[in-house]
């Protein structure tokens, strides 16, 4: 049986002409064809829907690309990596040209990923847009190998790592790293309270302790680089309480005792962070946001920290949902 055409119908003047319903896998695009097209983005100024008011970021989110990063060892790693680049626009002007925001980074995907690559990018699709400034973050999750704490197996624990440049229209560029250390958290009130009751009554109890995240926020000094071991590093020494990968008994016994050394509140886990963070010269500014996923309640203890800088971050942070882990 003959197949039935699908046609679309338009009327113009009277007249319906038949335009068939079929994509043309043949058709080959010329440069007279493409510059033919019309560009809505170079559209006249009355074209703009609603108010004439700047746009202070327009862009695209969530476009994945298997970006390479260098490890403080040297090793290289291809991670698949979440994007986020945006622009300003100005009031005359109806939009931007979006794949071109995506063109700039498959024009360096090949390239190792440093601070100065993501300026690079950002310049390319300041001058691509007409824009006046750009801001690029990119989201990934980081392997690292962690040794068990006494049966010396080893398992990859995974950071989430976000990688963040700004820069403005009179070339001012800064970056930010963003980064999750999730921990345990043994209460101090908690623990006091069961050796009350096994010193007075001989009752034995179980201390509170629950799964914790704190989210590292830092700009780095011009001229400096701190690798995101660094970080982690920083995040090990000031809380001690790393959630494990792979565990014996002797390692699950071992978390005890660790926890039990070093008991924390969330706001003691906040001037632990800053302690360290504060020492290292190679970091400008920081906010540190602390959440303890209690056991004990059925919400969650917070805490906001931030170095103090004239002009910097300051502790406005409110977003702790995303901080579960």
């Amino acid at each position: 049986m003959k197949k039935k055409q699908m046609y679309l119908h338009h009327s113009v003047d009277g007249a319906a002409p038949k335009k068939p319903r079929a994509y043309d896998a043949k058709f080959r695009v010329t440069k007279a064809y493409r510059a033919s097209l019309p560009d809505m983005m170079e559209a006249a100024h009355d074209t703009v829907q609603g108010v004439n008011v700047p746009i202070q970021q327009v862009g695209v989110s969530n476009f994945k690309l298997p970006l390479k990063f260098r490890t403080k060892q040297g090793r290289q790693l291809t991670l698949e990596s979440s994007i986020t680049g945006t622009v300003s626009l100005e009031a005359e002007l109806k939009g931007i040209n979006m794949s071109r925001i995506v063109r700039s980074f498959y024009d360096h995907k090949d390239e190792v990923f440093t601070g100065e690559w993501m300026g690079k990018i950002l310049k390319a699709y300041l001058r691509k847009v007409q824009s006046k400034d750009a801001r690029l973050k990119i989201s990934f999750s980081y392997p690292m190998v962690q040794r068990s704490l006494r049966s010396g197996l080893d398992g990859y624990q995974f950071y989430k790592v976000a990688f963040e440049g700004v820069m403005t229209h009179e070339g001012h560029y800064r970056r930010f790293i963003h980064f999750d250390f999730v921990y345990s958290s043994a209460c101090p009130c908690s623990a006091e309270l069961n050796e009350h009751a096994r010193d007075r009554r001989g009752v034995y109890g179980v201390p509170h302790s629950q799964r914790s995240n704190a989210r590292i926020t830092l700009e780095e000094a011009d001229g400096k680089k701190i690798w995101i071991e660094d970080v982690q590093a920083h995040c090990l020494r000031a809380l001690q309480t790393e959630t494990q990968v792979m565990v014996k008994r002797e390692d699950e016994q071992a978390f005890a005792e660790l926890n039990g050394a070093n008991l924390k509140f969330v706001e003691d886990a906040a001037r632990l962070l800053y302690r360290e963070f504060d020492r290292d010269r190679r970091i400008k500014d920081f906010r540190i946001a602390c959440s303890h996923l209690e056991s004990l309640h059925s919400h969650d203890a917070v805490s906001v920290i931030s170095k103090g800088v004239k002009g910097g971050f300051t502790a406005d942070f409110m977003d702790f949902g995303s901080l579960l882990c």
